[in-house]
């Protein structure tokens, strides 16, 4: 319990629901793929303001926002992570589901003894550029670093990489907002 207090912090409802859900993932022999697809599902909620209120609205029914999550993930997604997303729905947490999906990251990436990135890039990177940012980062943290990319268009090329309370900030805004700060505009 002690692990779990420092990870998330004494009374931290969103990290006991990661902590029941690793439990699953893991005892389902399938953390590595729900953690990656309940990140990603969770970050799209968040940046679709539509999905996002037929999610957390509770004057509909429970199954239907069920049958929605089944519908928008389809057979793409593996059947734990659905059905551990209807459960968060189910227990009336769809609008922590976000702060869920962090808890699991960290908790998952902790008991590998590793930190996590979340990178923001406008496009989605493919394998190899997410292998080199992920040892990129590594390199300049000190520590092994696991990325979870999440496509944001508000980011105009580049990338932003969160990893704990540091933020590397390689997008062409930042960027041009240096260059102005150095020419004295």
């Amino acid at each position: 319990m002690e692990l779990l207090d420092r990870i998330f912090g004494k009374g931290d409802k969103a990290g006991a629901y990661a902590t029941a859900l690793v439990a699953v993932a893991e005892a389902e022999g399938n953390l590595g793929k729900v953690e990656d697809e309940l990140f990603a599902f969770a970050k799209a909620a968040e940046q679709n303001p539509e999905l996002r209120q037929a999610l957390t609205d509770e004057t509909l029914p429970v199954d239907n926002r069920q049958a929605l999550v089944r519908d928008v993930l389809g057979p793409r997604a593996n059947k734990t992570t659905v059905t551990l997303i209807s459960f968060v729905i189910e227990s009336g947490r769809a609008r922590d589901l976000s702060k869920i999906a962090d808890a699991v990251v960290r908790l998952a990436a902790s008991t590998r003894e590793h930190a996590v990135a979340e990178i923001r890039t406008a496009v989605p990177l493919s394998d190899k550029q997410r292998e080199r940012l992920q040892q990129a980062l590594s390199k300049a943290t000190g520590r092994t670093v696991e990325a979870k990319v999440v496509v944001d268009p508000t980011v105009i090329g580049g990338v932003i990489a969160r990893v704990d309370d540091l933020v590397f900030d390689g997008s062409v805004a930042s960027r041009l907002e240096d260059a102005k700060l150095a020419l004295g505009s």
